[in-house]
């Protein structure tokens, strides 16, 4: 009788386990499951390596045309489930449009040159070492108001934004095509993002 109840008692602890165990295996992020950190893949990166991409030429010429970035770290590029990497390059005069990301906060490094640049209630001049933290929903333009390229990383909190800025290049290489204000704004969305409706908006 004792043998009995200490085996159902066994049976019983068992499957119990094994319940568990599978439900911590499937909200287990290091388990190997696809879509998981594991998948990522570890990358050393020189300068000029990584997804080289075109800016499209804005049609209503609210931006300088055919500046080019670079994609590092993604999903795509790597398997990131976490983290959007890469870098960029603005000419003497070139501008970044207002803009806020919805889900995303970004950082900003700038190895060269000066910024001019707002980010919600706040503007000023940054220079070579300087950092912009914009967290998720503030809207942010900059501008290059030195004589020099602004060379800059970027890094995004999250996956997303990096959709809107293909959909707002093509491959370098390529022959960049236009794109209307209307397609901007498409693409922005594409990426969790909004765009400020007029450009003169960006020094708001």
């Amino acid at each position: 009788m004792k043998a009995k109840a200490v085996r159902r008692l066994v049976t019983t602890v068992a499957v119990v386990l094994v319940g568990f165990c599978g439900s911590f295996a499937q909200s287990n992020p290091s388990n190997g499951i696809p879509g998981s950190e594991f998948n990522a893949k570890p990358l050393l990166l020189e300068k000029s390596e990584g997804e080289l991409r075109t800016r499209r030429i804005h049609s209503d010429a609210s931006v300088p045309a055919s500046s080019q970035f670079l994609l590092k770290v993604s999903p795509k590029n790597n398997g990131s489930q976490h983290l959007v990497a890469g870098t960029e390059n603005l000419a003497p005069g070139a501008t970044l449009p207002k803009h806020r990301h919805l889900t995303q906060d970004e950082i900003v490094l700038i190895h060269s040159g000066t910024a001019h640049v707002w980010l919600g209630d706040q503007e000023r001049d940054l220079h070579a070492g300087g950092l912009v933290f914009i967290p998720a929903n503030t809207w942010v333009s900059a501008k290059n108001i030195g004589t020099e390229p602004i060379s800059l990383t970027f890094v995004f909190s999250a996956p997303g934004f990096e959709d809107a800025m293909r959909c707002n290049s093509v491959p370098a290489g390529e022959t960049p095509t236009p794109i209307t204000p209307e397609q901007q704004r498409d693409c922005a969305h594409l990426g969790h993002a909004e765009s400020a409706s007029r450009p003169e908006e960006a020094k708001k």
